[in-house]
């Protein structure tokens, strides 16, 4: 019988360090993208909303889907969602290490802070960024549109950023969606604006502090959905409007508009209208009530006029016209006989 061989400190040793090399080689999440990931969880105040983000697991295949995704060929990291993290914290610059990054999504991130990190500007594969519903300040970087050229869709929306917009947002060619209102900006609307026309459908700049008049760069431009509500713009805009414009919606309530409402001529797909709180003036233009509206306003104007009766107008009470110079009829008191 042949004597028990006792296994020698270089056999133990190599078998471990074989499953070490195993691991290793088994993780698909790149080690420079785990480093900035584990830097920005650090940031936010390690949240409990995180702790699947482990430093011995992958983050590619073990950390939550819900927050991140990996591309399968480059095992990069190319998608991050945070979402409704309750925990203080702040952006952490090591977000612009995330060199594969497409898609930033923050939102409903009430105690998130500080400023936009520079560092995203880094971020050259770039085409979604959302950071929205947080406590978000300082002003809207300019290399946005200096540096980020591949950005299709910005939404800095319902935080506390100040200072002007940008022109150089202008520069991105292929933005189709803007969306910086409920913040704190102010200034005017950048003429250079007009050049993202007809690429950019969706552009939301209300409730904000803006003033000035609203860019002659706009005539022409069809929106899906414009806002420019709750600001300090004046003058005539009569120019947004059109037989041969294809806007959707318009909300350019509570500002300082003043033009003739009666010379307005509105394209066939206009269905949405706010107007309130402005200083427009005159009668409703004709055919008004053949028109399929789904949400309209007049209400603090100074229009004068019969209201007009029938068609899609049954949908809209009393709130819609009050407070104008002498409006008239349904649902307002009736008209005076002459």
């Amino acid at each position: 019988m042949l004597p028990k061989m006792k296994p020698s400190l270089v056999s133990i040793l190599s078998f471990f360090l074989l499953i070490f090399v195993s691991t290793s080689l088994s993780e698909r999440c790149n080690p420079n993208d785990k480093k900035a990931l584990l830097e920005i969880k650090k940031a936010l105040g390690n949240p409990r909303d995180l702790i699947t983000w482990d430093p011995k697991t992958d983050c590619c295949d073990e950390w939550a889907q819900s927050t991140l995704s990996c591309d399968d060929n480059t095992n990069r990291v190319t998608s991050l969602s945070l979402i409704r993290i309750q925990d203080a914290g702040y952006l952490s610059p090591t977000i612009g290490d995330l060199s594969y990054l497409q898609h930033l999504d923050i939102t409903k991130m009430y105690n998130l802070s500080g400023p936009i990190p520079l560092t995203i500007a880094k971020l050259t594969n770039l085409a979604f960024l959302r950071i929205t519903q947080t406590n978000i300040s300082g002003p809207i970087p300019e290399f946005l549109g200096t540096k980020l050229q591949s950005l299709t869709h910005i939404d800095l929306s319902d935080n506390n950023l100040v200072g002007t917009i940008p022109p150089s947002l202008s520069q991105l060619s292929n933005l189709s969606y803007l969306r910086l209102d409920r913040n704190k900006l102010t200034g005017t609307i950048p003429e250079s604006f007009g050049k993202l026309a007809p690429k950019l459908e969706f552009l939301y700049l209300g409730r904000n502090k803006l003033s000035g008049v609203v860019p002659r760069s706009f005539t022409g431009w069809s929106f899906e959905t414009l806002d420019l509500s709750a600001n300090k713009l004046e003058g005539d805009i009569s120019f947004l409007f059109g037989k041969d414009s294809n806007t959707f919606q318009l909300y350019l309530s509570r500002n300082k508009f003043e033009f003739d409402f009666s010379k307005l001529k509105f394209g066939e797909k206009l269905v949405s209208l706010k107007l309130n709180h402005n200083n427009i003036y005159g009668d409703f233009p004709a055919g008004f009530a053949s028109r399929p509206w789904q949400e309209f306003n007049v209400s603090y104007n100074n229009l004068c006029g019969r209201i007009p009766q029938g068609g899609y107008m049954i949908r809209f009470d009393m709130y819609s016209y009050i407070h104008n110079k002498c409006l008239c009829d349904y649902p307002l008191p009736p008209c005076k006989s002459s």
